[in-house]
């Protein structure tokens, strides 16, 4: 999927893309020289992403902490996560620790978040 969002970002010209993947430490696992070297500095306006529930809530918030407050101050975030993973009790958090937060939408389970930087 990294390489397939960098790939269509090239054939159209979006020079302003930088698809990566972070491990839950934050460090980069995936992208290019240039994204890797970059990411420490890098901030985005958008973060597409269906976090890892099962590795545990400090991992996770460790994760999420490092991620959101890689956004812009416009910058938004879209989280899918599924409501008996506990989407409810995120979305609290997450709203807890400074971010607005909202359910957009909820379906067969899941729920669509959207958190605005803080």
């Amino acid at each position: 999927a990294v390489a397939l969002t960098a790939r269509n970002g090239a054939l159209n010209d979006c020079t302003d893309i930088h698809a990566v993947v972070v491990d839950s430490d934050g460090s980069a696992i995936d992208g290019t020289a240039e994204d890797i070297a970059a990411l420490p500095d890098i901030r985005f306006d958008g973060l597409w992403s269906n976090p890892s529930i099962r590795i545990g809530k400090p991992a996770m918030h460790h994760m999420l902490t490092l991620w959101l407050d890689r956004l812009t101050p416009t910058g938004i975030a879209w989280l899918v996560v599924q409501r008996h993973l506990g989407a409810d009790s995120l979305a609290d958090w997450m709203t807890e620790q400074g971010w607005t937060t909202s359910r957009v939408c909820s379906r067969a389970g899941y729920r669509l978040l959207e958190v605005k930087a803080r």
